[in-house]
């Protein structure tokens, strides 16, 4: 299952998750976020109880798409403890999704 996380729930979703976390920054009017969607909520649903994947809506959580220097969405980072593992920037397939979480898990 997919969480949204906002800059209100942040730190104890993605920071403090002793799971590793897939973020995606995205925005509902945005293409290749939507192209990807699909995607993330397979990874979500197949990788439940060894990945935590969460969602950020840029146009909501300006801060946070700041603070982490999302330029372009969609923007996927790999958490874990506390610290980005892995930045990747635009539309990718599922297979190279899992290639990106994989060695965190």
């Amino acid at each position: 299952m997919e969480i949204q996380v906002t800059a209100d729930n942040f730190d104890n979703e993605v920071l403090r998750s002793k799971l590793p976390v897939l973020v995606d920054f995205w925005a509902p009017w945005c293409g290749p976020c939507k192209t990807i969607a699909p995607a993330v909520g397979e990874i979500a649903r197949e990788s439940a109880g060894k990945l935590k994947v969460c969602k950020i809506n840029v146009d909501e959580a300006q801060g946070l798409a700041t603070q982490f220097s999302v330029m372009s969405i969609p923007t996927l980072m790999v958490f874990k403890a506390g610290k980005i593992m892995e930045k990747k920037v635009g539309g990718m397939r599922k297979n190279d999704l899992m290639k990106l979480v994989t060695p965190y898990l």
